[in-house]
């Protein structure tokens, strides 16, 4: 993602599913449900790709015998693996369309989310209190990127990620990237922390409860449970959760100190001050005019800090700090850092933003979203559920009900056709 006032968001909609073979793991082999998980495999893949793809993963076995994975290793990884075209699916149709920061923080810190993160820190409080403990990272804030990353657990992936990873390297897809994740991916498996079975994630190679992917596994992830093997996939999500924690930590976090805190900005305030790469000290800030926007308090007045206005002099303001940027390393979209620093605002009871929502702004906040997709589900043009985003799904409901009624046909959503489907 990258931040403006308008951004381009990518959604994903993955299934929580633990799987593959047996082992020791609750819930190994079935969804939620009770189902036998499937992979989200294509059960006859062409016979081409196939093809191509065992002469590939021969050739990609020499370069990882020449980096030390064993041939034991190799075997293991590529036993049953086959070309996967649900993964070039999913991978060539994201759901992308325009968002505007407000439309992304409103969903990112839903109160959906904010009441299941209180759940999630009453239920694992001790774990994530040990955790701040040692890495000095605040729990609110390690329980806010578990929310983000895969909604408290509810969305680790449910691919296999060597089936995945070797697909897409097969494609070449985004170069030598997923090689480079094939590679991480094996030295995982070597070192014995999980076996293939288990080794799920998203169709790029996320894994577990804080979506790391493998390089990043390989460089932060902890076994903080102290039981042998570093396990981000499992129902127990404290070698995730402290994982999470380290890297922030090791990304620069300063304990104690807020990333963003909105503030309030003066009559003819100077934007040209605003800006990342321009800091000030707190008290600088406040001789400027700037004042604390609701109950969250500023940054000790030393502390140097940028102001970063999003939406412009219409929209909220926010003093950020080192933390800000220790987020950033994590996922580098200052949407996603605004959304963690506030998501975990919330769960510490502080109130919302002051300034959420631009006046002049033309877009659908997100219950204005959920009735465009119930109507157009009324009038026959599905959208396979009413959750306020606007996936592949609704995109092409709203085209086909756009083609129908003589329309031009853009699949946007808008308070134009939101009237008009009132309207019947």
């Amino acid at each position: 993602m990258r931040f403006s006032m308008r951004l381009t968001a990518t959604l994903a909609t993955m299934a929580l599913l633990l799987g593959g073979c047996a082992g020791p793991y609750p819930g190994a082999g079935v969804s939620q449900q009770g189902q036998e998980i499937k992979w989200g495999r294509d059960q006859n893949p062409p016979a081409a790709k196939v093809a191509g793809l065992n002469s590939w993963v021969e050739g990609f076995k020499g370069r990882a015998r020449s980096q030390g994975i064993s041939a034991s290793t190799l075997d293991f990884a590529f036993r049953g693996v086959t070309y996967n075209p649900e993964v070039v699916r999913r991978s060539q149709n994201q759901a992308e369309f325009k968002k505007s920061l407000w439309e992304y923080l409103e969903n990112a810190v839903s109160e959906k989310r904010q009441t299941n993160g209180r759940a999630a820190l009453a239920q694992y409080g001790g774990v994530l209190s040990r955790i701040e403990a040692t890495y000095g990272v605040d729990k609110e804030i390690v329980a806010a990127v578990w929310g983000m990353e895969s909604t408290y657990g509810e969305r680790r992936g449910d691919l296999p990620l060597i089936e995945s990873l070797a697909t897409l390297g097969y494609e070449g897809y985004r170069g030598e990237f997923f090689r480079s994740q094939l590679m991480a991916a094996l030295k995982i498996l070597q070192s014995g922390d999980i076996d293939p079975g288990h080794m799920t994630g998203s169709w790029a190679g996320a894994m577990g409860h804080t979506q790391f992917i493998p390089t990043t596994y390989l460089a932060y992830a902890v076994d903080f449970t102290g039981d042998g093997r570093r396990d981000i996939w499992s129902n127990d999500p404290s070698d995730a959760l402290a994982s999470a924690a380290n890297y922030l930590a090791k990304s620069g976090w300063q304990r104690g100190l807020p990333a963003a805190v909105e503030v309030t900005l003066p009559p003819g305030f100077n934007m040209g001050l605003a800006g990342k790469g321009k800091r000030r000290s707190v008290a600088e800030w406040q001789s400027l005019g700037l004042r604390q926007a609701n109950q969250r308090p500023l940054p000790p007045a030393g502390t140097s800090t940028e102001l970063i206005v999003p939406g412009g002099a219409s929209g909220a303001a926010f003093l950020i700090t080192r933390n800000f940027h220790a987020i950033l390393r994590y996922n580098n979209a200052d949407s996603y850092a605004l959304a963690v620093s506030h998501l975990a605002d919330r769960l510490r009871g502080y109130p919302g933003l002051a300034n959420p929502w631009p006046a002049d702004h033309p877009g659908l906040r997100i219950e204005q979203r959920k009735e465009m997709q119930r109507l157009l589900g009324a009038r026959g043009f599905d959208t396979q559920g009413v959750d306020g985003n606007v996936g592949s799904n609704t995109i092409s409901a709203i085209r086909a009900y756009q083609a129908s009624r003589g329309l031009p046909v853009t699949g946007e959503p808008s308070a134009a056709l939101l009237e008009q489907l009132r309207r019947g």
